[in-house]
C-alpha cells in the first residue's frame, strides 16, 4: 500500500464530490471547481456529470479516471487496486480484509483508460497544483507510479465481513499479447 515518510497509509478525502485520478504529465491542466462560474463548465463540473462509480474524461491530451463516490481512498499496489473505505471497525480491518473482498468480487462496471506514466488521485473539486494562498486547507495527493499503457479498470462493491464495507477499483495493464492477470482472478 502506498505509505507516507512516517509508514503511515495514505489516504485521499473528498469535499464531497468524486475523486479523480489525473495523469501526472496533465496534472496543471486540472482546474477542479471553479467558485466564480455561473455556467457550470469548469472540470469538477466534468467529473460529477460521471454517472456511477468509474468513468473517464478527457483532460488536456490525456484522459483522467474518475472515482464517482467521496469515499475515503487509496491505492495499493500490491493488489493494482484503489480501495475505497465505505465502512470498518479501523483502517487495519479495512485492510486486513482487502484480499478476501479481491477474492469474492463481482466486477460490476468496467471502463478502458489509457495512461501515459505515473498518475495523481487527488478530490475533483481542487486543481491539480496546490494553491499557495488557498482559502481552504488542501486535502492532498497521492501519486501512483503507474506503467504507461492501457488500463483495463473495474469496479465492485465488497463486504468482505459483516462489518467492514469497500469498493475496490482494479488496474489491470493489457498487454499487446493478452488481458493481463485481472485483480481478483486465481491465476494458479
Amino acid at each position: 500500500m502506498v505509505k507516507d515518510g512516517n509508514g503511515a497509509r495514505e489516504w485521499i478525502e473528498s469535499g464531497g464530490g468524486p475523486l479523480i485520478v489525473v495523469p501526472e504529465q496533465v496534472l496543471t491542466s486540472w482546474q477542479g471547481c471553479d467558485f466564480e462560474s455561473t455556467t457550470g463548465d469548469d472540470d469538477y463540473s466534468r467529473a460529477c456529470e460521471v454517472e456511477g462509480c468509474l468513468g473517464v474524461i478527457p483532460v488536456a491530451h490525456a484522459a483522467a479516471l474518475v472515482l464517482g463516490e467521496p469515499w475515503s481512498t487509496t491505492y495499493v499496489p500490491e493488489h493494482g487496486c484503489f480501495v475505497c473505505w465505505i465502512g470498518a471497525d479501523s483502517e487495519d480491518a479495512t485492510f486486513d480484509s482487502v484480499e478476501q473482498a479481491l477474492e469474492a468480487a463481482a466486477w460490476e462496471a468496467e471502463v478502458l483508460w489509457e495512461v501515459p506514466g505515473p498518475v495523481v488521485l487527488l478530490d475533483s473539486g481542487w486543481p491539480g497544483v496546490p494553491e499557495p494562498d488557498a482559502e481552504f486547507d488542501d486535502p492532498g495527493r497521492l501519486r501512483i507510479d503507474l506503467e504507461a499503457g492501457r488500463y483495463l479498470v473495474r469496479a465492485a462493491h465488497a463486504k468482505p465481513t459483516p462489518r467492514t464495507a469497500m469498493v475496490l477499483v482494479g488496474l489491470t495493464r493489457l498487454s499487446p499479447d493478452g488481458p493481463g492477470v485481472l485483480p481478483g482472478d486465481n491465476t494458479e
